[in-house]
Formats: C-alpha cells, sequence, structure tokens
C-alpha cells in the first residue's frame, strides 16, 4: 500500500512542482487576483483577466496546481484521477486525507484488477494455442493413417511346385467321375477279355 502510494505521490509530483514554481514568478507575486480563490473555477476566472496571453496561461496552471477538484453541476466536487482513468466524488475543492485514502485504496484494487485481467487473458492465451497444437496433431495422425490406408499390399505369388504336389496329393472324392473312372475303365477292360477269343497259335511245322 505504501509504494502504491509513493509512486501515485511521485506522478504527481511534476504537476504541484510546476505550480510551485509558478507561484515564484513575480506577476504571482502581485497577487494577481483580488482575493484569494477558492475552488479552481473561481481561480481560473480569475485567470482570464490576465493582462497578456502569458499571463493568462501561467495563472490557469497555477490554478490546476492549487485546485485539484472540479465543481460538480449539483453542487460538490469531483476530483479526476488519470492514473485509474476514474471519477471520485469528494466535499471541497481538494481531496481531505481521508478522501485522498479511499482513492489511494481504489488504486491499489485497481492495480490488482488489471493484474488478475493480464494472468486470464494469458492463460487462456496459453490454453488456446495448446488446442490448437492438439488439433494440428490430431489431423496430422488421421492424415498418415489415410495415407497408410492407400497403399496397396502386395499379395504374395502361390509357389508352383507346392500348388501341384498338392493337386497330386489332394485326396479323391468319392462317387465322383474323376475318381471312379480308372476303376470302371479298368472292368472294362476285364469284360473286354472275357468275350474276345483267344488267338489261336500256329502249329509248329515238324
Amino acid at each position: 500500500m505504501s509504494s502504491v502510494i509513493a509512486l501515485r505521490r511521485a506522478a504527481l509530483f511534476p504537476v504541484t512542482a510546476a505550480g510551485f514554481f509558478l507561484l515564484t514568478l513575480p506577476h504571482a507575486q502581485a497577487q494577481w487576483w483580488k482575493r484569494a480563490p477558492v475552488d479552481f473555477e473561481e481561480c481560473a476566472d480569475a485567470a482570464e483577466k490576465a493582462a497578456s496571453k502569458a499571463e493568462k496561461t501561467s495563472a490557469l496552471a497555477d490554478c490546476n496546481a492549487k485546485f485539484a477538484g472540479r465543481r460538480k453541476p449539483g453542487g460538490g466536487y469531483s476530483y479526476y484521477d488519470f492514473l485509474q482513468d476514474r471519477t471520485f466524488d469528494i466535499a471541497g475543492p481538494n481531496p481531505t486525507p481521508e478522501e485522498q485514502k479511499k482513492i489511494d485504496e481504489a488504486y491499489t484494487a485497481y492495480l490488482a484488477k488489471e493484474r488478475r485481467n493480464n494472468e486470464a487473458a494469458q492463460a487462456t492465451a496459453r490454453q488456446q494455442r495448446e488446442q490448437q497444437e492438439q488439433q494440428a496433431r490430431q489431423i496430422q495422425q488421421v492424415a498418415l493413417r489415410t495415407e497408410v490406408e492407400r497403399v496397396p499390399v502386395p499379395v504374395e505369388r502361390p509357389k508352383v511346385q507346392q500348388a501341384v504336389g498338392q493337386r497330386k496329393g489332394a485326396p479323391c472324392t468319392k462317387g465322383s467321375f474323376s475318381c471312379e473312372w480308372p476303376r470302371l475303365s479298368e472292368s472294362l477292360n476285364d469284360l473286354k477279355k472275357l468275350f474276345s477269343p483267344t488267338p489261336s497259335k500256329p502249329a509248329k511245322k515238324g
């Protein structure tokens, strides 16, 4: 908390220093207003009556340094904190110590919220990046499987000798023509021998 307040005061220091410097100028020492202004608006009205443009510019800068608050149309004042881009309601032309404490606390909460938002954004970006990488890996795997399926698997040619051997040693199916024909052919040959006369041997000459 103390470090945040120190940073805020360091950021506001150049504005205060500029106002103090203007107060040391001769025309500021001459008390160019008839009476001390009570707020920024009254101070600015008096500055408009300055004799030269340079004196007017210097007087307005002095008013801005002396009064942080601005009048509200309905009464009271508002204070704009440019560090957190936010306006606060205050009772007088400048924040009281209690009001300044609340403004500083709001700034601390603002910084914490900004840090959480940044961390959440980084986490979301990291998660999206991981999902994209995972999807890319899945697409590559599907493409690889598809490419493998498209490649034809070579068919092994059967060995001729093995096929011939299988045909020679293949069992005969009972009742099939190829299996019964040898036996029928043998029976026909036996019948032919029965009905065919045996040729006589020629007689030997004495």
